[in-house]
């Protein structure tokens, strides 16, 4: 019934894994390479200051993304937020730390300028080496959904859209009737379930993608047995989409597999290099700003009656109930069973106040917090308590925010979504961006946060 194509196997059967490892070896390697580079274009000797300095942007860069399959110019913008995030905490470390002098002017410029230019050439010629491998026939890996229905037409079109990743999509086997089978995949439609074998075997199919609801079980017990005997690799694609997958991931427990679909990104290493890096980052800010904090203490207290801090309740880390520290901006304390958000031209904002909130120097006693473990400097928003028990009865899966530390600044304030709430859906766009931050967590990300945060700092007229 099918013509036989063999088992060829291809040079793409394997590009995930190693595109990967160059990927996090990349961005880094190339970050103390260019700083190497320079030194030596200047004539100045590698001392231990510089080692020193190599290997802390080694580690603060490592692991790199894998930026291989995004589009030029996000990969351009990503790198350049990041490289300036970095640049500030290095240049923050090196003033409290008194060593900046350590390193001639002309070298940190240059490594400045050169670093971003080169990750982004390199990342650029490796994406176009991809795409070119992955456009060759041979190095294309064939690939066919078992289940017709709507998840199975939503793999296919991520193997359409995603071309350049050297998937070719042939079509659906499905052995259910016509009425369960979506009418996007009819037409693509290549048999039963007991002929995906001997297509496999003639066709030479690479890939096997099993979208069959758990109610087949059975079914899909038979199918796994056939397709065993060739040599594709065989893929199951639960239905999932119906709740919010976060750090999903297989775990071994005692010999029994455990499929992880909500977790906090941050256990083992990603704990320790969260808390390393907020305990840093947060001294370093209060011993720099701590003239300041005091001078806005004393603006506080002589601009309004009432004391300098504001304490709030808030929901912390697995929704335990912390105290969150403010300079205090109106001239009312609310934390109550109702807590009234505050909106542009709020009276009860004091002038002063109005200052600190557009410039979020209201927001500088909660790196206290970050020392003291209740808050990060990166993560989702905390909201009063009140709010919480509001919107957790609206918004779906707004509480697996919680599964992490709330945050001075997050991914959602620096997408847009700082300030007033005043409608579900804005903070539903809110919860979407604090669920989005806590599937794609990593150290770079985080400074890409911080160095977005304080370009809103300065330039940001929306604040109030």
């Amino acid at each position: 019934m099918f013509e036989d194509r063999g088992y060829k196997r291809t040079f793409y059967s394997a590009p995930q894994s190693v595109t990967s490892l160059v990927a996090a070896f990349l961005e880094p390697s190339i970050t103390v390479l260019v700083f190497l580079a320079v030194s030596a274009a200047f004539d100045e000797p590698i001392g231990r200051s510089d080692l020193t300095l190599c290997l802390l942007i080694f580690a603060l860069t490592f692991p790199g993304r894998n930026r291989f399959w995004d589009r030029p110019l996000n990969t351009a913008v990503d790198i350049a937020s990041s490289w300036l995030g970095l640049l500030v905490i290095l240049a923050l470390c090196g003033y409290a730390t008194r060593s900046l002098q350590l390193f001639k002017t002309d070298i940190l410029t240059w490594w400045a300028l050169l670093t971003p230019v080169l990750q982004w050439l390199a990342y650029f010629v490796g994406r176009s080496a991809l795409r070119h491998l992955a456009a060759q026939p041979d190095n294309r890996r064939s690939a066919v959904v078992v289940g017709a229905g709507a998840l199975g037409v939503k793999v296919a079109r991520a193997f359409q859209a995603r071309g350049d990743i050297g998937m070719s999509f042939i079509g659906y086997f499905d052995d259910r009737a016509d009425e369960r089978v979506d009418p996007a995949a009819k037409a693509l439609r290549l048999g039963n379930l007991h002929e995906v074998a001997p297509f496999i075997r003639a066709q030479g199919v690479h890939e096997v993608y099993v979208t069959l609801p758990l109610g087949s079980q059975p079914r899909i017990v038979e199918l796994l047995e056939q397709v065993q005997g060739t040599t594709a690799s065989v893929f199951f694609v639960p239905d999932v989409f119906g709740i919010s997958i976060i750090q999903g991931r297989l775990q071994d427990m005692n010999g029994v597999p455990v499929v992880g679909l909500c977790e906090t990104p941050f256990t083992g290493t990603n704990r320790l290099i969260k808390r390393a890096s907020d305990i840093v980052l947060a001294t370093l800010i209060l011993v720099l700003t701590a003239p300041l904090l005091l001078a806005i203490a004393v603006g506080v207290k002589l601009s309004s009656r009432g004391p300098a801090l504001f304490r709030q309740r808030r929901n912390g880390l697995d929704g335990e109930e912390i105290v969150v520290y403010k300079f205090r901006s109106m001239r009312t304390l609310d934390d109550g069973a109702v807590v009234r958000q505050a909106t542009k031209s709020d009276p009860r904002i004091t002038p002063f106040g109005a200052f600190l909130r557009r410039s979020s120097l209201d927001e500088l006693p909660q790196f206290i917090n970050v020392l003291q473990g209740r808050m990060s400097i990166v993560g989702p928003r905390p909201h009063a308590v009140a709010h919480n028990e509001q919107y957790r009865q609206l918004i779906k899966a707004y509480m697996v925010r919680h599964k992490v530390k709330p945050g001075i600044t997050g991914w959602a304030q620096v997408n847009g979504h700082r300030g007033e709430t005043d409608t579900i859906e804005k903070m539903q766009a809110r919860v979407e961006y604090d669920l989005e931050y806590l599937r794609n967590w990593s150290l770079g990300l985080d400074l890409q946060i911080i160095a977005r945060t304080i370009k809103l700092v300065f330039f940001d007229r929306n604040a109030y």
